[in-house]
């Protein structure tokens, strides 16, 4: 791989990574999503959130592990929890990393 490849390649990505971020801003106000998708759209964070940390939470080097060694597994429960009983994301962080390193300590 050259050097001119990569960085044709570095110039084609920074391109359409600006036109789809782009794209709605362009349109100005004509650019109006029906409120269907404007509702579906309203989860796609959570799905997106959900996408990313589920596999490196329930992944471990045997494979997918709900066992009680999977400390991550359990502290992220724990955050969650916390979470939906207070709605505070400070707390959600401490109380999952209490949780992981307190398992961790104890396991």
């Amino acid at each position: 791989m050259t050097s001119a490849y990569v960085w044709w390649v570095i110039a084609g990505m920074t391109l359409v990574t600006a036109v789809t971020r782009a794209f709605f801003l362009i349109g100005g106000e004509r650019a109006v999503l029906p409120e269907r998708v404007q509702r579906a759209l309203r989860y796609a964070p959570a799905a997106a959130l959900m996408a990313v940390v589920l596999p490196n939470v329930l992944q471990t080097s045997h494979g997918i592990s709900f066992a009680p060694a999977n400390h991550a597994f359990y502290a992220t429960l724990a955050g969650l929890a916390w979470f939906l009983l207070r709605r505070g994301m400070l707390g959600t962080i401490v109380v999952g990393m209490l949780v992981f390193t307190l398992l961790r300590l104890v396991g």
